[in-house]
């Protein structure tokens, strides 16, 4: 029976229903106390490691071990979650080439380099006074976000492509309709689609970058998305967000 296990959470999926797939498959590990060391949200997917056993007892030292991701960002869009499991709170395209984006963002990323301090998303399960962030935000109730010093060690430009909106607000559709529980699915595709429907952005085109990072851990994928469009004046978010490594650990890692 292994100590530490790799899990690849599939996009959709919470960490805790990763966790719970993997037990129904794996019957040895029914009796066995296990838990996750470190979050990915819905949209994510990619490496959670998963303790069991004694090794439960050392899961401070896996949370604070580093992370890199291959994510992409769609430029013209803002939500209050920044990825797609969110509201649109902004819309405004680039109206750029795919050449003159890419030296634009290159231009950018070096601002986000080195130490920062990064605000925690309001969507997101960090507590403040008991209570995860995202229950203040679903309430309508003001907060005092905190704060968490980061260190993003590389972040690199791979490509540019582009998506028409009827292809773009499938692709999202599609890949909401993979979440279960009560994530405000119904209203955030309603927003999606008054967006994206023909009437409104009729045969437009939208930017998506793909984009890898070295980073500390608590660094928020979704939340360089977010600043970078902000640095840039273009509304950005995560598209999506694949974790590929934590630590020592990848994918292919072989280890107990």
């Amino acid at each position: 029976m292994k100590k530490i296990i790799i899990l690849n959470k599939k996009e959709g999926e919470t960490p805790l229903e990763a966790l719970s797939n993997f037990r129904s498959k794996h019957k040895k590990y029914k009796d066995t106390k296990m838990t996750y060391a470190g979050r990915l949200d819905p949209m994510a997917s990619g490496l959670i490691l998963i303790l069991a056993g004694e090794e439960i007892k050392n899961k401070e030292k896996y949370l604070n071990l580093d992370k890199e991701y291959s994510f992409e960002i769609l430029f013209g869009f803002a939500t209050d979650t920044y990825d797609i499991l969110g509201k649109v709170l902004k819309q405004k395209n680039t109206n750029k080439t795919k050449r003159d984006l890419e030296k634009e963002i290159k231009k950018n990323l070096k601002f986000f380099l080195g130490e920062s301090i990064q605000k925690y998303p309001l969507y997101s399960s960090k507590t403040v006074s008991g209570k995860p962030l995202f229950v203040y935000a679903r309430a309508g109730q003001k907060v005092d976000i905190p704060e968490k010093k980061i260190i993003i060690k590389t972040l690199k430009l791979e490509r540019v492509r582009e998506l028409d909106s009827k292809k773009l607000f499938k692709n999202i559709e599609t890949r909401i309709k993979k979440v279960n529980g009560d994530f405000r699915q119904k209203e955030i595709l309603k927003s999606w689609e008054k967006v994206l429907s023909p009437i409104s952005v009729s045969k437009e085109k939208f930017m998506v970058a793909s984009l890898k990072v070295k980073c500390s851990s608590g660094t928020y994928v979704r939340s360089i998305a977010n600043s970078l469009g902000n640095t840039m004046k273009i509304p950005a978010l995560a598209f999506s967000i694949k974790r590929t490594r934590v630590g020592k650990y990848s994918s292919i890692s072989n280890h107990t």
